[in-house]
């Protein structure tokens, strides 16, 4: 007879969350996915673009299995861009194919809890977590529960991440607007001081458009957050239906993603890539990794810091590029707006888009060296 309450709780019923538990239950584990929110995926927190599964395998090439993991169904998808642009402040872009689904993220989340009921896992919502001791997850209403291992999902103040793990990630907060309106088919990503350490962003929709930005308050010259979405979401023409606000971490990975019979995924491992702002399905690799290894560790004692071995494996090198560009990426960005334009150029182009994309930004002159 267990002495515990269930095997798994996992704090967190978003894409990162929602993943451990479907991969963990689909073995047979018994999960409890505990979320303060109802529904999931309430309120709109980001931009909700994702990349197809055919541009996920150029991505991230050393991810297997990616139509087992994405099974993103047509209600969830608002809109299919196979365009993106690259916008300098001088507003001249540089025009890619990119193969993307921009998302209606709230269906998108309810379909992911829906794949974990099915795989067995169940869930409480309205309820938030207060802390956690040991083997016992402590709820605001008085509750407690216990758990064999319990994972923290819950983004980068999680309460696992923010009592038992102190490496610091640079967080960029991010506000952005639901807006009415044609605004074609391309999406934009936008460059320069009109979002400071960061990037603004226009995803269209079916019928209007996720606009938006995130910045790096350590760059921003005496404004606000608001203060520059304002004059950026100002640029379009329609009516705003929804506001909207959140962070990100973008530092990359931390360190460890486990420590005793703790986990960490998705923001709260860091699990989004810096160069680009990907967190949704980056968060579902590392949730797939993690329920499958936990529920291999429930049948054999297979180590959870497989986790970490398995995830260097199939992301190690995305995540490596991705910090590099970012890095880069925060230099440039402090240039004046004129250089930026300058720099924005066909000559340049297939470096911007390697470092978008993740990938080592001058291949071509370490192929001439070698």
């Amino acid at each position: 007879m267990s002495n515990y309450d269930r095997d798994v709780i996992v704090i967190g019923g978003g894409p990162a969350g929602s993943t451990v538990a479907r991969y963990a239950a689909a073995n047979g584990a018994d999960v409890l996915v505990i979320d303060g929110r109802d529904p999931i995926g309430t309120p709109l927190q980001c931009g909700e673009l994702v990349p197809t599964n055919d541009e996920m395998r150029r991505l991230c090439p050393d991810v297997p299995d990616m139509d087992d993991l994405f099974q993103t169904p047509p209600s969830a998808i608002s809109r299919h861009s196979d365009k993106m642009h690259l916008v300098p402040p001088s507003g001249k872009p540089l025009k890619f194919d990119f193969d993307g689904y921009v998302l209606n993220r709230v269906a998108h989340d309810e379909f992911l809890v829906e794949m974990a009921k099915k795989s067995g896992a169940s869930y409480m919502v309205n309820s938030r977590v207060e802390k956690v001791e040991n083997d016992t997850v402590y709820l605001k209403n008085g509750e407690t529960l216990t758990a064999r291992i319990i994972v923290d999902a819950g983004g980068h103040n999680g309460p696992i991440r923010r009592d038992y793990w102190n490496e610091k990630s640079v967080k960029i907060p991010v506000k952005f607007v639901l807006m009415e309106g044609d605004f074609g088919e391309a999406v934009e990503l936008h460059f320069g001081s009109m979002a400071p350490g960061g990037y603004a962003w226009m995803f269209p929709k079916q019928s209007g458009a996720n606009i938006g930005l995130g910045i790096q308050r350590s760059f921003a010259k005496g404004k606000t957050l608001n203060q520059y979405t304002d004059e950026f979401t100002s640029k379009y023409d329609g009516e705003v239906t929804f506001n909207g606000a959140g962070s990100l971490p973008m530092s990359g990975t931390i360190k460890k993603f486990v420590r005793g019979n703790y986990m960490l995924v998705g923001d709260s491992a860091g699990m989004v890539l810096p160069s680009n702002g990907a967190g949704i399905t980056i968060a579902m690799i590392g949730g797939r990794i993690a329920g499958k290894v936990i529920s291999q560790h429930l049948q054999d004692g297979t180590p959870l810091e497989n986790y970490e071995k398995i995830w260097k494996k199939q992301m190690g090198k995305v995540m490596r590029n991705s910090k590099r560009s970012f890095k880069v990426g925060s230099l440039l960005f402090r240039l004046p707006d004129w250089l930026l334009n300058l720099m924005f150029n066909r000559l340049t182009k297939g470096i911007i888009w390697r470092a978008v994309t993740c990938r080592r930004m001058f291949w071509v002159i370490y192929q001439r060296n070698t």
